[in-house]
């Protein structure tokens, strides 16, 4: 794993591509060699009703919160979160310089005693994906 979910202003479908925000996000998680590809899972969910800042409707707002399970080292997970942030801030760089964006990130670990899991995902990815 991890989970990447990012809750974002619906405003910015108008502006982003959010299903190649997603694509860029999940690459960068992979490039950090961290986090084995069959474990990815990144999804967006859209808030319909947002009041940032004075209210101006031109704001917008991306949050990208990533859960992972624990056992990866301090170093590993500041890398990880450092390429994944940069991988989000070049992705909206061009937003960012010409509209009002606020862009964040937060890792945090899952206790994997309080989370059990079972897939069979791994079946169904080519064989390169699988470990």
């Amino acid at each position: 794993m991890p989970h990447l979910s990012i809750e974002y202003s619906r405003n910015l479908e108008a502006r982003l591509d959010m299903p190649a925000f997603l694509r860029a996000l999940r690459d960068a998680a992979v490039a950090t060699g961290v986090f084995p590809p069959a474990g990815i899972r990144v999804r967006a969910f859209a808030a319909d009703h947002v009041l940032i800042a004075d209210g101006d409707p031109g704001h917008a707002f991306i949050d990208i919160a990533i859960r992972l399970r624990g056992g990866r080292s301090s170093e590993d997970k500041a890398r990880a979160t450092a390429a994944i942030f940069a991988a989000a801030e070049a992705f909206c760089a061009h937003d960012l310089a010409t509209n009002s964006l606020m862009l964040s990130l937060e890792m945090r670990d899952i206790d994997p005693e309080l989370s059990p899991k079972t897939s069979s995902i791994r079946r169904f990815l080519p064989k390169d994906m699988q470990a």
